[in-house]
């Protein structure tokens, strides 16, 4: 079994297709699963997914969409005969409100939801996919090895207290309870900024502000987090921004958030002198 993500009747010779947003996360992937043999087609997204990524795959191996066309991602799936289909990458947030096109099969799930956020668009989508029967894949697939651990993965001695890093996880975890977002940044007992729609990197933007030390960046996963997609990841791109804001502490939960690149990233955080910790998943 190529990631102990995969269903245990996962069926090799059926193709996957990566619904792939922006940044590096698809395009790990996608060259993560052809190492590994799986057959991958790729539904790519106007504005959002890496060029480079969508040329990589062959023409019948490859359709482009707008964001929001779901008839379109749906017809693409059959037409790329895929048997599982994967979410890697976000979608720019403002497209919610600006630079949307959706479609009628769009426009009718969205005037259905009564909260639009990622567990309800993204859940009504991965239930469409399903509903063709193209069955949804756990988007920690083939990244075993690249998932938080427990300790302090840098190495030395952890220069936040256990108290401060627990305050974290608790707000943390309160704001996924709420919905709000997946991370928070603290110091000393203070919550200096909570993530909310606009993201990860423009929280840490702010808590750097404050000028608060010692400041320790938490993220999580929600609860009863569902993995076909909004898996939270850590990689080079949040750490330079933890340095811009002057925040020296990352706490992940362990075996939950993603960190892309991780050989790359833990050794790019030790010159940096920024700690990345992975804490257990708290009793809930």
């Amino acid at each position: 079994m190529p990631s102990r993500f995969l269903p245990a009747d996962f069926d090799a010779s059926r193709p996957i297709a990566i619904i792939a947003g922006r940044a590096k996360y698809p395009l790990l992937m996608a060259n993560t699963m052809k190492e590994k043999g799986i057959q991958t087609r790729i539904i790519a997204f106007e504005g959002e997914t890496l060029p480079e990524l969508f040329e990589s795959f062959p023409k019948e191996h490859r359709i482009m969409a707008k964001v929001g066309q779901l008839g379109k991602t749906l017809k693409a799936l059959q037409k790329l005969d895929a048997g599982y289909a994967v979410m890697a990458g976000q979608i720019t947030p403002r497209r919610l409100f600006r630079g949307l096109h959706p479609d009628l099969k769009a426009i009718q799930i969205l005037t259905s939801l009564k909260e639009k956020n990622a567990d309800t668009i993204f859940g009504a989508l991965a239930d469409e996919i399903e509903g063709v029967g193209v069955r949804m894949i756990d988007a920690r697939a083939f990244f075993d090895h690249d998932l938080a651990e427990e300790g302090l993965m840098t190495g030395g001695k952890l220069a936040a207290e256990s108290g401060d890093i627990d305050h974290g996880v608790q707000i943390a975890k309160e704001m996924t309870r709420l919905d709000v977002g997946q991370g928070c940044v603290v110091c000393k007992g203070t919550v200096l900024a909570v993530e909310a729609f606009e993201g990860t990197d423009p929280m840490l933007k702010r808590a750097g502000t404050f000028h608060a030390q010692p400041s320790i960046f938490v993220k999580t996963v929600k609860p009863n987090q569902d993995y076909r997609f909004d898996v939270p990841v850590f990689g080079l791109r949040t750490l330079e921004v933890m340095e811009e804001a002057s925040i020296r502490v990352a706490a992940l939960e362990a075996g939950k958030v993603i960190i892309l690149e991780k050989e790359a990233v833990l050794a790019e955080a030790k010159k940096k002198k920024i700690q990345i910790y992975g804490y257990p998943t708290p009793d809930e």
